[in-house]
């Protein structure tokens, strides 16, 4: 089964789908094998690797080292085209339809191209909507573009579903990496409503209270950053 058809057989039967994401730039190789245990000891049901900036060469070796002490499938969250590997399971094939950076609608789409070519990976069309959350994060800074204000809620269903009507096969809902709070369940739910794709929630969820918000709203998948990995009640509370 494809990855894209276990999560939508897993969101009919009414499966949360939890994802934890690793960023290449912020995680040292020698702590892999503990953070991937931990992974493993939880609810999460995919890993997702990849950040805004990370080196040639470094997602690979991140990749490679998590493969080797999981079963969980490993799909790319990729900044730049510099962070496809084929030792991954799958690719976030991320277009960032909140700004208006032709490079992030589509240029760096072409550009990957050839690389993706030569690989296995399952690809996965994703909307990405980048939404403000009280600071600038490193997807706004690296793409210079603005993220959408939370209060205009309808500009972000209209988003939402223009990425669908595009043929995007998931949508993304980011509030960005080290966000104040997270997307708050309103905005999940009026998405929700409105598209008949799977949706993904990330950005500042850091308490199982958070968690639980978000797939009430409507999220099919969530996805948390390694701070669960430093938090150790928040842990305790998604281990199996």
């Amino acid at each position: 089964m494809t990855i894209y058809s276990h999560i939508k057989t897993s969101i009919a039967e009414g499966e949360r789908l939890l994802a934890v994401l690793i960023d290449p730039d912020k995680t040292e190789l020698n702590t892999i094998e503990g953070i991937v245990t931990k992974i493993n000891q939880s609810i999460a049901t995919h890993i997702f690797v990849g950040g805004s900036e990370v080196g040639e060469g470094v997602t690979e070796t991140i990749v490679k080292a998590i493969k080797q002490h999981t079963e969980l499938p490993v799909i790319l969250f990729p900044g730049d085209v510099t962070q496809i590997t084929d030792k991954a399971d799958g690719i976030l094939f991320l277009s960032l339809i909140s700004g208006r950076n032709p490079d992030y609608l589509i240029g760096k789409h072409v550009e990957a191209v050839s690389k993706l070519t030569k690989t296995q990976l399952e690809v996965l069309p994703t909307g990405y909507i980048l939404i403000e959350n009280g600071k600038q994060t490193a997807v706004e800074r690296v793409s210079n573009t603005k993220p959408l204000v939370r209060s205009n809620i309808q500009q972000i269903v209209d988003t939402a579903k223009a990425g669908e009507l595009l043929g995007m096969k998931l949508i993304y809902l980011e509030a960005g990496s080290g966000a104040t709070h997270p997307i708050e369940p309103e905005i999940i739910s009026a998405v929700k409503q409105e598209l008949n794709i799977p949706l993904i929630v990330g950005g500042g969820i850091r308490t199982k209270e958070q968690l639980e918000a978000a797939y009430k709203a409507g999220a099919d998948l969530v996805v948390i950053g390694t701070a669960f990995e430093n938090n150790q009640h928040f842990f305790e509370q998604i281990k199996l």
